[in-house]
Parts: C-alpha cells; structure tokens; sequence
C-alpha cells in the first residue's frame, strides 16, 4: 500500500500542501482557514474515537489494516518517532461507523515490546483499548497538515485535499506512541465546510 505513486513508505502520508507546527497547534488557526469546529477536532486533545462517535451517534470500529515491523529508519514516520524506542512496530487503521462509514485513517508507531502490554486486543480502537486499563495519557499534537493522497480519495470515496495531524502519546513521562491521522471530507456532514466562508 502506497500512498501515491512517488511515495515509497507503505502508510497513507499526505502529499503537504500546507503544514502548521507545534506553535500553530497552541495558537489555533485563523478560521477562514480552518472553521472553528474542525479546529476542535483536529487541534484539540481528546479522544478522536469518542469524538466521532458522539458526532454519528454510531459506535466507532476499527478495521485493522496492517501490522509492520519496521527497519531502522526507513518508512518516513514524522521526525517525533525517534523517541519511540525501537524496534518500531507499525500499526494501520481505518475508524470507521458500525454502518460501515470510514471516518478516518490512521497510522501509529509503537516499542515492539510496549504494543502487547498496552493493545492486548490489536482490533479495538486506541481509546477504548487504554481506557479498559485506566490508562493516564497525555495527547501531545505536534503538527497538523492540508494536503492530497490519491489512495485515501479511493478508501474514503470522498475528493481531497484532506486535513490531518501527528501527535505524540504520553504515560508516566515518556512518549508511548506516535501517531499521524487523517479525517474523512464526510465529517462535513457533522462538521460544516473546512472554513469560514467556504464551501
């Protein structure tokens, strides 16, 4: 699985038409660039499963997609997987409504060792699998991204560009997971435009 021809790594990345940092993370973006509602979504720090399931009134499943070990330094994984202890294990998901709606996809990588321990049942979703365990965490969003990927218009059967993020997971003070996402244009349904003032 590639996410479009000129793209080696076997993850669905966004080809970046536009790319914000930590800073514009805290600082929140204009909204004739990104509405306020999706600004909630994408720079908040709660949970995108439960967000999802309160915007469908549907359960969010998981379909898992793949589970990779990866060599050293080569599957182009934003810069923050360096403090993921290796060896790295990649983990692909689509979240989707228990109708079958794919909502959004994401990509995590994990320590080998830490996956097990954490994500004893693989199929569940991140949130739930760490809420059974009273899991303490911390969402760290490190960056968030508007661009294209010609694979994810064919998987979610809605046109791009897209908008999508990376964060880090936080438990007891180390970084437990790295995790990029990109949403469905469908959560306009819910949602409203991208911006202020657009269509």
């Amino acid at each position: 699985m590639k996410s479009d021809s000129n793209t080696k790594f076997e993850w669905y990345a966004l080809d970046i038409i536009w790319g914000g940092t930590e800073e514009q993370v805290k600082q929140g973006l204009p909204h004739d660039q990104l509405s306020p509602t999706w600004q909630i979504l994408l720079l908040g720090d709660g949970s995108p499963t439960r967000h999802l399931q309160l915007l469908t009134t549907e359960n969010t499943e998981v379909d898992l997609i793949d589970m990779s070990l990866i060599n050293r330094g080569e599957d182009g994984a934003p810069a923050e997987i360096q403090k993921i202890l290796e060896p790295h294990l990649r983990r692909q998901v689509w979240l989707r409504t228990v109708s079958g709606q794919r909502l959004a996809y994401a990509a995590s990588w994990w320590n080998e060792a830490h996956i097990d321990e954490y994500l004893q049942n693989r199929s569940l979703p991140i949130w739930e699998s760490l809420s059974r365990s009273y899991t303490e965490l911390y969402r760290d969003i490190q960056g968030i991204y508007y661009g294209n990927c010609t694979a994810l218009e064919e998987k979610f059967g809605e046109k791009g560009p897209f908008w999508g993020r990376h964060y880090l997971f936080w438990h007891n003070g180390k970084p437990l997971t790295l995790i990029y996402e990109v949403f469905s244009p469908y959560l306009r349904k819910y949602l409203g435009p991208f911006c202020l003032n657009c269509s």
